[in-house]
């Protein structure tokens, strides 16, 4: 006997089998038991989620001799001759094929004919987005007062393409992707009851690349125990056979784009095409790893939605806290879009390379993001460069190495003198108050990245402890955190304070974000000194009477 697939095989024969549709499932048996049957139904739904099975099902069911709490004994003559496609009275129609106004037709002539020896005559008409308009429009007449014996069951994938007179006409059931998880224990049971040992994890990755099609999980099932036939399945030979890529190897490839190694990051995909891994897969897989990513980095309560292991979730939030998040999107923008192309590209390989290029060196792009990204890897240039030539000016004094310096941007120019240190009295509220009118000049002379977050910064302090002489500097978004724990800029800071206004005071960086928690006694530039800013010119407060 030949072989039989295993989603044929194992196709669902009572509404008990049917897995992962129980609303759609209890409705139906409803209907059966009360006697309640409807003349015309639409199935919609992704492929492989059970729409077919269930027609087949609910054909035998209206017809089964000897019913089961709403289910078909599958033992009856009617359920024999049904399972075996001998019966006249369940006719089922592939649209795709069959989708004129002629097949129609005949749909039609043959309905006046009375079921043999049933109940019902039941058409099941799968594809049913694909007829023609000229079809629907012959079987309109037919589906809106059938005979009394004549049910209809329409299944489709595109719900959209169907006449809205045909969708008035039918009950319609939309059936969902199947869980993960309810895939997995059904891979279980069938991995179990055709003997085949496998690996829970290999199972798993299976159920996922399912992608909520308990067929498509079957299909690639099958693929793999064909191809290691009569050996255990092990989530490597499950990723050798599907073309696909562990997640160390995403991580160690991520890592390599982070340091901007592209001779590196092109050398492991020189590596994935000789192991002969398939590129399509393998940009779906890595976007959908940087989508898990972008979750950890967002909240710290994912693990039910990544369904990962304990040790991969722990290896996603060591990756998350060194990657930003608006360079994290800059990626998933970038893979995204690849994957809508390189589908149908003749060579993939070039267009992946290209990505990973984009990935390592921003410069490429000219969006806001990458814009940013340039800038701060401009910095790290400039930070290296100016930290070499004062380790180089301080040799050449004759100064002993670690002398403090500044490592980015806001430093003094080179050459400039370092202020000598005196005593300065501690500040006061009053001369906090006045560092907060002098603040424009204050942060003029700062420079590059660090003055441009400091004009947008509002300094503030305790005006009720005259001996907190803390000065907050408050950040108005996330673009300056990379400053918040930096004793560099908080120093230079402190020092053009020192100098311009002769006093001596703690400056402490906040993000707006985070004010709440200094919150009480901060207070802010006066209302009046605000409004002059903008209208430049003096302001008389007049009281009321």
């Amino acid at each position: 006997m030949s072989y039989t697939a295993l989603y044929r095989k194992f196709r669902p024969g009572t509404f008990e089998d049917v897995k992962g549709q129980d609303p759609i499932v209890k409705t139906l048996k409803n209907q059966l038991t009360a006697d309640r049957i409807g003349h015309a139904y639409l199935f919609c739904g992704t492929r492989g989620t059970g729409k077919t099975s269930i027609a087949k099902i609910f054909a035998r069911a209206v017809n089964c001799e000897n019913p089961r709490n709403g289910s078909p004994c599958n033992e009856c003559p009617s359920c024999r001759a049904i399972l075996s496609g001998s019966s006249m009275n369940v006719i089922e129609i592939d649209a795709a094929s069959n989708n004129g106004v002629d097949n129609i037709r005949e749909i039609r002539e043959e309905v006046s004919y009375p079921p043999v020896d049933a109940k019902y005559k039941v058409y099941i008409i799968d594809e049913v987005h694909m007829l023609s308009i000229g079809a629907f429009n012959a079987l309109l007449k037919t589906l809106e007062e059938p005979p009394s014996y004549v049910i209809f069951i329409l299944a489709t994938t595109e719900s959209h393409k169907i006449p809205v007179t045909i969708l008035s006409r039918c009950q319609r059931y939309d059936f969902k992707r199947i869980s993960q998880d309810t895939i997995l224990a059904r891979l279980e049971e069938l991995a179990e009851r055709e003997q085949v040992k496998a690996e829970e994890k290999a199972l798993r990755y299976i159920a996922k690349k399912g992608d909520g099609s308990m067929r498509d999980a079957l299909s690639l099932m099958d693929q793999c125990i064909a191809f290691y036939l009569g050996e255990p399945l092990t989530y490597d030979k499950v990723l050798e056979v599907l073309g696909a890529v562990d997640t160390e190897v995403f991580s160690r490839l991520l890592r390599k784009i982070l340091k901007e190694d592209i001779t590196g990051a092109v050398l492991s995909l020189e590596e994935l095409i000789m192991e002969g891994r398939d590129l399509t897969q393998f940009v779906n897989d890595f976007t959908w790893y940087l989508r898990n990513l972008m979750l950890v980095k967002s909240s710290q309560d994912m693990e039910d939605i990544l369904d990962v292991s304990a040790e991969n979730l722990e290896q996603l939030r060591e990756e998350a806290s060194m990657i930003r998040e608006d360079t994290l999107m800059r990626f998933i923008r970038i893979f995204s879009e690849l994957a809508g192309t390189i589908r149908l590209a003749s060579n993939k390989r070039v267009l992946l390379e290209m990505a990973l290029i984009k990935l390592c060196k921003p410069q490429a792009e000219r969006d806001e993001i990458s814009l940013l990204e340039r800038i701060r890897r401009l910095e790290r240039g400039m930070n290296r460069i100016l930290s070499g030539e004062a380790a180089v000016r301080t040799q050449a004094a004759g100064e002993p190495d670690g002398v403090p310096f500044a490592e980015a941007d806001g430093i003094p120019a080179l050459g400039e003198p370092t202020p000598q240190e005196q005593e300065y009295k501690k500040a006061a509220p009053e001369d906090l108050k006045r560092v907060k009118s002098m603040w424009k000049s204050i942060v003029a002379e700062t420079s590059g990245r660090f003055r441009v977050v400091l004009a947008a910064a509002e300094p503030k302090y305790n005006a009720q402890d005259p001996e907190d002489n803390r000065l907050f500097v408050v950040f108005a978004d996330f673009l300056a955190e990379s400053y918040l724990n930096s004793k560099e800029h908080k120093e230079l800071l402190e020092q053009i304070i020192r100098d311009k206004a002769g006093c001596e005071t703690e400056v402490t960086f906040v993000l707006a974000e985070d004010e709440g928690l200094q919150k009480g006694n901060l207070s802010s530039i006066d209302l009046e000194e605000r409004i002059k800013e903008f209208i430049h010119t003096d302001i008389e407060i007049e009281e009321e009477n």
